[in-house]
């Protein structure tokens, strides 16, 4: 040991004496770590959750099946052999009644055969039970199962997700990778993550770096006072330090429903919204780009009953401010099917209010029409239209006729006009938002129906906001001239 680094251990020691200062102070929780105590009191209520899926798979009986001499005389037959092959999974869940009702991710247990849970007794033993799926939600990836037990199990006290701030330190318990039981912690690096990718699409995750691995999935996150505040979701696998929760006060708000109905009753509007920007907010009339703009009203639901229509820019809901749409849809899933829904909507600068007695949201996938198809049989040309769109890049529109109908398959006798040919070397062609067969409903939040209309609602603008209409589906695009 060099002289120096001896006189440097000597200096130390003597600050740390003088200063009364012990390493066990230096730790973020003082002289105790609290977290022993919440794995103590936590882990017996979290539990390992074994799922198990039957698949068909493909095999061929044959040892020379890719043998060229084979397959002359046998042909593809082989391939037509398939087996039942067990697909097994692992993931994370937590009691959250003494009954044996357990919260995880849909993800965990969605589509599976058989679900075993493992729960860990207060003496150390390990206990499995058969469960059984009580209810899921694929919009917030949760789901209830159900264990008979034989006494009263220990369970976990729900936070406020809502309270929880960045930097907050939490705590992640789970079966990661198949090891039960393992306890990570870190701080809440962010709230109101969003992420839109493959299963996952989502808005409000709580974001920590406390380490988050596969098997985690449905297990809690808990603050220092040991109370559930998010269920564990979601990682990004090529990331360090990135983990999401989904935030407790969404498992609170549809539990009850899973449980009761296998899963969440959620108010129906009937829209779809979009955000909106400084030249809608300008064309439509609005202050400010807060709000959410109705992209499309679907026929004989509850916003068409009460008059909403395409082109309104929602500015509250139920006495609350609209941020965005985001804000909006995350809102009106909160609401009961058959409540009412008070909405004030900005119409072409004026406001309006609407009370729209809310359906049922169809527990099904987004039933969408798809926009990318459409069928051009015919190739009739068309002798008649206009220019007037021709600086934006938009050569052509026509009055919608039967020829057209035809043309670009468009079952609609609304009296439109239509986009029929868009300049090729323009910026409208390059970046493919417009196309050829479009139904131009309003430009500038103005109706146009003729040539005269398109003019007046054109002006001398450089930019304009258009909606169109496209295999019954409503879009709003900005283009500018060329």
């Amino acid at each position: 040991m060099s002289k120096k680094f001896l006189a440097l251990v000597l200096t130390l020691a003597l600050i740390f004496a003088l200063g009364g200062t012990s390493l066990a102070a230096m730790s973020p929780f003082g002289s105790s770590n609290p977290i022993v105590s919440i794995v103590k009191n936590a882990s017996v209520a979290v539990v390992n959750i074994d799922v198990e899926k039957t698949a068909k798979r493909s095999f061929s009986p044959f040892p020379f099946d890719d043998d060229p001499i084979f397959k002359r005389f046998f042909g593809d037959a082989f391939k037509d052999f398939t087996r039942s092959v067990p697909m097994k999974g692992r993931g994370s869940g937590f009691i959250v009644s003494k009954d044996g009702l357990i919260l995880t991710n849909n993800h965990v247990v969605d589509g599976v055969d058989k679900i075993t849970v493992s729960v860990l007794l207060a003496n150390g033993d390990k206990k499995t039970y058969p469960a059984t799926l009580k209810g899921q939600d694929a919009t917030y990836d949760l789901a209830v199962i159900k264990i008979e037990p034989d006494e009263d199990l220990p369970v976990l006290e729900l936070g406020d997700s809502d309270a929880v701030e960045v930097g907050e330190w939490v705590v992640a318990i789970g079966n990661p990778y198949g090891f039960e039981h393992s306890v990570t912690a870190g701080v809440i690096s962010a709230k109101n993550r969003s992420i839109h990718a493959q299963d996952v699409n989502f808005d409000d995750f709580l974001q920590t770096d406390a380490a988050i691995n596969p098997g985690n999935s449905g297990g809690p996150l808990l603050n220092m006072d040991g109370k559930v505040i998010g269920i564990n979701t979601a990682i990004i696998p090529y990331a360090q330090g990135l983990g999401f929760a989904v935030p407790v006060n969404k498992a609170k708000e549809i539990m009850g429903d899973l449980v009761s109905h296998g899963h969440a009753r959620r108010g129906w509007l009937g829209v779809s919204v979009r955000d909106i920007n400084e030249q809608m907010a300008k064309a439509y009339k609005v202050e400010g780009t807060n709000g959410a703009m109705i992209n499309d009203v679907f026929k004989g639901d509850p916003a068409d009953k009460a008059g909403i229509k395409r082109g309104d820019v929602v500015i509250e809901l139920n006495g609350e401010k609209v941020k965005d749409a985001s804000a909006f849809v995350q809102k009106v899933r909160t609401l009961a099917p058959n409540s009412t829904a008070k909405l004030v909507v900005v119409r072409k600068g004026k406001k309006l209010n609407f009370d729209v007695q809310l359906g049922e949201r169809a527990n099904t996938t987004d039933g969408r029409p798809d926009a990318e198809t459409q069928n051009k049989e015919t190739e009739e040309k068309v002798s008649d239209g206009s220019d007037a769109l021709k600086d934006f890049g938009i050569s052509r529109v026509a009055k919608l006729n039967d020829n057209l109908k035809k043309k670009y398959n468009i079952d609609s006798n609304t009296n439109s006009l239509v986009i029929t040919e868009i300049d090729r070397e323009s910026k409208a062609d390059f970046d493919g938002e417009v196309r050829e067969g479009d139904l131009l409903i309003e430009v500038n939040g103005q109706e146009v129906t003729s040539t005269d209309d398109l003019k007046k609602a054109i002006g001398e603008e450089t930019s304009i906001v258009l909606m169109i209409e496209r295999e019954g589906s409503t879009y709003f695009i900005m283009i500018s001239k060329k």
